[in-house]
């Protein structure tokens, strides 16, 4: 085989679709857009949207709006069980956020961490965390190792 003879990939070059030149070319007159309404109308994109609903008052605004959202305020934690802890650390490791990203248990030390209780330890670990389930904190001091709250 010979570098002349090689062919493009098929479908790699596609020409473009040519609006509005004549009737004959099955793009014409209204260019594939239909007639009337926004979508036919220059800049229409901006004024279809999810939740549009023409001239008519818009669902969100329809439906009451009462009483308290705990929504912006909440803490997500990242969840981090005891049992992941006893198969990722040896005896006596500090484990921190910083541990937990490099064991591939969270992703960034951004989010907050909480030790839940799921599983067994037996290993004495410092555990650094921003919050413990009680029964988590129980375990982790029973098999001889320090619970500490870190913000």
């Amino acid at each position: 085989m010979m570098i002349h003879e090689i062919t493009p990939k098929a479908g790699k070059n596609k020409k473009s679709k040519r609006l509005g030149r004549g009737i004959g070319s099955g793009k014409g007159k209204t260019s594939g857009r239909g007639t009337k309404g926004a979508g036919s109308r220059s800049g229409w994109s901006g004024s279809i949207r999810a939740g549009r609903e023409g001239g008519q008052t818009p669902w969100f605004r329809r439906i009451p709006k009462r009483g308290f959202s705990n929504f912006n305020f909440r803490v997500e934690y990242a969840a981090i069980n005891v049992s992941d802890l006893q198969g990722r650390f040896n005896n006596g490791d500090v484990v921190d956020p910083a541990a937990l990203v490099k064991a591939g248990l969270i992703s960034n030390t951004r989010t907050p961490v909480k030790i839940l209780a799921s599983g067994e330890l037996s290993k004495k670990l410092t555990v650094k965390a921003a919050a413990f389930s009680k029964i988590a904190q129980e375990k982790i001091t029973k098999a001889g190792g320090t619970a500490e709250v870190v913000k």
